[in-house]
């Protein structure tokens, strides 16, 4: 028979063992619930958000740059982005549900609430657009707000009634480095809407190339993407090569008006030639491959535009 001192080291063990596993949980549970909520956001693409902004503030400058007004455009632009794509999600969680790619996002696998989603969606993306108000221009702050809206209430909504969703959604995709222009000049000059060009067209073959992709995926969760709609694939290809070429077109104008120098020309063209390339490989011989190939040219596209336009600004 154990002795008292046993016994009583025993029950506290027992009594401990319990407790600790509750706090192990609780810790679990938080740290969980912190990762479906930074999913929500979707980090990679707040990033290409912030990218894009950020070198519109640069091209804008007319001056020496202000890293303090900086660091507010980014902190504003993280909160507002990362609220919107929540608030997105929180829109779509029934879409999700029924698409394999979508199905495991933090809301239709029930590992958040739809209330919690909302709130922290509203949350952040009022305190985004009101914090570039207060810390960065009004005008930012306005720019940013009509992202939100158009992204929101139009694109959104739009998916599942009409293939014209990927021209409207390319509208506040193409906002960020306007907003970023506006934050270092405050006016809208022929500069900014050359960025938002090339940001429009970008997502053109971008988007269409997902989609081509997830077709199927698409078509189950009632998404009227073009390729769902486009039964023969024609209209979808054509698409594509025409936003590939378009993109190239505009993407030579900062130098033609005088923003970027010669370093950016050339590079913007190969860059363009090789994305038209590919876009016209997938119109000659369509296929999942080729789809995939001209995605992961979109995605090097794109950054490496941006960083010639920032390396060899004028």
């Amino acid at each position: 028979m154990p002795a008292p001192s046993s016994l009583g080291e025993a029950s506290e063990g027992a009594v401990e063992a319990p407790s600790e596993m509750i706090v192990a949980a609780i810790a679990r549970d938080r740290r969980q619930l912190v990762a479906d909520l930074l999913a929500l956001t979707k980090p990679r693409v707040v990033v290409m958000v912030l990218v894009a902004t950020l070198v519109g503030y640069y091209v804008g400058l007319t001056g020496a740059p202000d890293y303090v007004r900086m660091l507010h455009l980014i902190v504003g632009t993280l909160l507002a982005a990362g609220g919107t794509l929540a608030l997105n999600q929180y829109s779509e969680r029934d879409v999700d549900a029924r698409m394999d790619r979508t199905r495991m996002r933090p809301l239709p696998d029930g590992r958040l609430q739809p209330l919690e989603a909302l709130a922290f969606g509203a949350a952040a993306t009022a305190l985004g657009v009101a914090y570039l108000a207060a810390c960065v221009n009004a005008l930012a702050a306005c720019l940013t707000a009509a992202t939100v809206v158009l992204y929101l209430f139009a694109y959104t909504p739009l998916k599942l009634r009409t293939p014209l969703c990927t021209i409207v959604g390319a509208v506040p995709g193409a906002l960020p480095p306007v907003t970023g222009w506006v934050a270092a000049r405050e006016d809208v000059a022929v500069g900014a809407w050359v960025l938002f060009a090339i940001l429009f067209l970008w997502q053109l073959p971008h988007t269409l190339a997902i989609a081509r992709l997830y077709r199927d995926d698409y078509a189950r969760a009632g998404v009227r993407v073009l390729p769902v709609v486009d039964a023969d694939g024609w209209s979808t290809e054509r698409q594509i090569v025409t936003g590939c070429l378009a993109l190239l077109a505009v993407s030579l104008l900062p130098t033609l008006i005088g923003m970027a120098g010669p370093l950016y020309f050339v590079g913007a063209l190969l860059l363009g030639l090789v994305f038209a390339t590919f876009g016209t490989l997938q119109a000659l011989a369509p296929s999942s491959l080729a789809a995939r190939r001209v995605l992961l040219a979109s995605l090097l596209y794109l950054p490496a535009v941006l960083a010639l336009l920032a390396l060899d600004k004028i």
